[in-house]
């Protein structure tokens, strides 16, 4: 008990917190160990400078741009007006994770999608024309599952709010008001 106190936290998280800075250094010691180590602290300082210069503020402006041009789409039913969540935002989550999602496989096999990976079907005899369309379908089957899980959200929301009688209203402005 006093090492919890002590500490904040259990030993467990201690000793998976050590192993991760252990395993971070072991990788780190790994990557500066070839033959230019300068261009590797070089990729992560430009990566780190294009993420904070460009990539941050562009894809702030697209989300806010996103919220101003959808805002007036249906808002489902919350909290009123001043509570601490935003009920008329809750739809954008639902954007936002498809799309992370596909930006991050994007990303991850952007040579293979844009067939820019010469090599590819030499190593593994695979053909690499199937990248886009494979990456198209999977971000195709993001949005649909997100759209479902949204309009099964909005259903519940609706069948809950009309199922709610006027003294409810009224027990839950007087505790409000309490």
């Amino acid at each position: 008990m006093a090492f919890k106190e002590r500490y904040g936290a259990s030993p467990l998280h201690l000793l998976l917190v050590l192993g991760s800075f252990a395993l971070t250094g072991y990788a780190g010691i790994r990557l500066l160990s070839g033959q230019e180590p300068w261009m590797v602290v070089l990729w992560f300082a430009g990566a780190a400078l294009l993420h904070d210069l460009v990539l941050l503020p562009l894809y702030t402006f697209t989300d806010r741009a996103a919220q101003i041009v959808l805002g007036g789409l249906h808002r489902p039913p919350g909290p009123p007006a001043g509570a601490s969540s935003a009920p008329g935002r809750s739809w954008v989550n639902h954007v936002r994770v498809p799309v992370f999602l596909s930006g991050l496989l994007f990303l991850t096999y952007f040579p293979l999608i844009l067939q820019r990976g010469n090599r590819f079907t030499a190593y593994t005899t695979l053909p690499d024309d199937v990248f886009l369309g494979r990456w198209l379908l999977i971000t195709a089957v993001l949005f649909a599952l997100s759209a479902l899980t949204l309009l099964i959200r909005l259903f519940r929301s609706r069948t809950t709010s009309s199922r709610r009688t006027p003294e409810d209203d009224s027990r839950s402005g007087a505790a409000a008001e309490a």
